[in-house]
């Protein structure tokens, strides 16, 4: 994506399928997947397992990351040894595992999308692209216009030595009434799913349903269920 760090554009994120996968179709074994970290080689001496001594141990810890808390969790001298292993790099393997979980439910008429809808302040205004253009694009943005604007926001900030933050938007289609379970809180869909995206290091909120729903009243929000033999269930709304 546009803007993404150096950490970022060292690797090329290429999964090699190890088992579980034969001509094509799964057979039913546990399907291995390796993506091989190019910056290791940078590491060999530092990060050492047989190291008995540490040089140049890392002291300052950065702000916005798990540094801080993990040496004072575990009094550790060294911030390296929270830094490697609090690595947002580890999303690398929920993204390749992802692609395979989008094919399998996609036998089930399930699709899911994503889109991003606001960076810096700068939000889209209209949907103007497709789900197949937003995957080519810089920002996977729908607006082409507000994409613009969003980029030179960018690159201001990069000129300064800053980041951005912004909001992104994931949309499933076709799922059926039923998953997750209304009786345990801890296995409600809705708890899975935002416990799932706040695991993830740069994520801060998760809103699921329209985001514009704390704005609305109860009977905008909540839109009357309806029924008929051809559609089966359904709103009349969102």
């Amino acid at each position: 994506g546009y803007g993404r760090g150096k950490r970022m554009q060292i690797e090329t994120d290429e999964a090699e399928i190890l088992s579980g996968v034969r001509d094509g179709k799964t057979i039913g074994s546990p399907i291995a997947l390796r993506i091989k970290n190019r910056d290791y080689e940078n590491w060999q001496g530092r990060m050492n397992v047989g190291a008995l001594t540490i040089d140049d141990p890392v002291t300052a810890p950065r702000p916005g990351h798990a540094d801080l808390s993990g040496v004072l969790k575990f009094g550790l001298n060294d911030v390296r040894n929270v830094l490697e292993r609090a690595s947002a790099r580890e999303t690398a393997a929920r993204v390749a595992a992802g692609a395979i979980m989008k094919q399998l439910l996609s036998e089930f008429g399930v699709s899911i999308s994503s889109r991003t809808i606001s960076i810096g302040g700068i939000e889209t205004k209209e949907t103007l692209r497709s789900a197949a253009e937003i995957e080519t694009s810089p920002l996977r943005c729908a607006d082409p216009q507000q994409e613009k604007l969003m980029i030179e926001r960018i690159d201001a900030a990069a000129n300064k030595g800053d980041t951005l933050g912004g909001v992104s938007e994931i949309v499933a289609t076709g799922v059926c009434p039923g998953l997750g379970t209304y009786t345990q809180w801890d296995l409600r869909l809705d708890s899975k799913i935002a416990a799932a995206m706040m695991s993830i290091p740069s994520v801060k909120s998760v809103s699921i349903g329209e985001r514009t729903i704390n704005k609305t009243v109860g009977s905008s929000a909540q839109d009357e269920i309806f029924f008929n033999e051809k559609r089966g269930f359904y709103r009349a709304g969102n």
